[in-house]
């Protein structure tokens, strides 16, 4: 049985064509600028090691864009299939599920609207998403789509966690409160924790660390508490995102600047973060660079970002009266050693130690990174968010 799954952008869509027989991937790519100038198209085939490395196609809309990824897929160089009869299902990631959603489900009319409904809550998502279904639906007819939530895995917060103290109306009214995001990495990554700590009754700190990062606590496989909010903007600060502010801070600069709401969301989302505070790049790789080479702003960027993940770690092991480990994934989790290495070396009140030679290695897989004294296990866990959503859709849909 064969899952395409699709993450469809406003702009863009991301895909992967995995064999569940043995969980092995067959070809993945991703259309950019969908609808704009200059729209890329990359491939690779994961059998042969053949590829389309960013090449410039039409690609006026969605539609346009799925057509390519389905003929790249039948193509007889480079695809992986003779037909789309070979595709049994599709499984779409979808950022926002609001409260409807605990679970992947299997797309109906009313999952669709549903989906419309809380689209408000992820104005710059769910839309694409939603647009993504019925395109696969339009070009694939008969084939089932399953849908798998971001927020889904975190739906185990208590009240006192997810709930804001605003009036109790606007949560009943408006549905603000916290949903949290990268659940289905913070799932991904929890239950490997849990497997290589070999205990079910388990107190883990998710670290999600990329250019959207994002922080979790997970006692005994269910979320307690989550860093993101409403939307990815709160929590520890990111790449180009601010992560937590003092709120009358962004009336105060909205006022002195005579910016608009939009255009303090776009400051808020886009230019702030290790961007805002360096000015050069939102890169944690060119952060680093910079860092090392003494840049001012560069270490003050660097020290903020590790600071704000130890002061979650450290408020995570309150909510959970404990730890066991902490694991750490994403593009900055898994590859750098010096952020793994500051954050622990901050953490030592708790029993945490890093054993550094072995971080330094940057060994490949899943790797335990604490020393044989430390009361706390270290990990570093590779994501898997697009087998996660093949499983799902396999398992609804076989």
């Amino acid at each position: 049985m064969k899952v395409l799954v699709i993450n469809c952008g406003s702009s863009s869509a991301k895909f992967e064509l995995i064999d569940m027989t043995n969980e092995q991937s067959l070809a993945k790519g991703n259309c950019e600028r969908i609808g704009i100038a200059n729209p890329i198209f990359s491939y690779k085939n994961l059998l042969t090691g053949e590829k389309i490395d960013k090449m410039e196609v039409p690609m006026e809309n969605h539609t346009v864009a799925v057509e390519l990824i389905l003929k790249t897929l039948q193509d007889e160089k480079i695809g992986v299939i003779s037909t789309v009869d070979e595709i049994d299902s599709i499984g779409h990631r979808i950022v926002h599920g609001g409260e409807y959603y605990e679970k992947s489900v299997i797309v109906d009319d009313e999952v669709i609207k549903n989906l419309e409904e809380i689209a408000p809550l992820a104005p710059l998502h769910n839309p694409a998403h939603i647009m993504g279904i019925k395109v696969i639906q339009k070009l694939l007819p008969g084939k089932k789509n399953v849908v798998v939530f971001d927020t889904a895995f975190h739906q185990t917060m208590p009240a006192k966690a997810y709930m804001y103290p605003y009036p109790y109306e606007d949560y009943t009214d408006l549905k603000v409160r916290k949903y949290g995001f990268h659940g289905t990495s913070h799932r991904y990554v929890s239950e490997v924790a849990r497997e290589m700590l070999g205990k079910e009754d388990s107190k883990i700190i998710v670290c999600h660390l990329g250019n959207g990062a994002s922080i979790s606590a997970v006692q005994n496989g269910k979320v307690v508490d989550t860093s993101m909010g409403m939307t990815p903007l709160a929590g520890v600060m990111m790449g180009t995102r601010t992560g937590d502010v003092d709120p009358a801070s962004v009336i105060y600069i909205m006022r002195k600047r005579g910016l608009s709401l939009d255009e303090m969301n776009n400051r808020m989302n886009k230019k702030s973060g290790i961007l805002g505070i360096i000015g050069t790049s939102s890169d944690f790789r060119d952060l680093d660079t910079a860092k090392k080479a003494g840049d001012e702003k560069a270490i003050l960027a660097y020290e903020m970002f590790c600071y704000r993940i130890q002061l979650y770690i450290g408020a995570y092991v309150a909510a959970m009266n404990g730890i066991d480990a902490i694991a750490f994934t994403g593009g900055i989790g898994e590859n750098s050693v010096g952020a793994k290495q500051y954050i622990c070396d901050a953490l030592s009140y708790f029993g945490i130690e890093l054993d550094k030679e072995k971080n330094a290695q940057r060994l490949p897989g899943n790797v335990e990174l604490s020393t044989k004294n430390s009361k706390v296990k270290i990990y570093k866990i590779e994501t898997a968010e697009e087998l996660v959503i093949a499983r799902d859709t396999y398992k609804l849909t076989k």
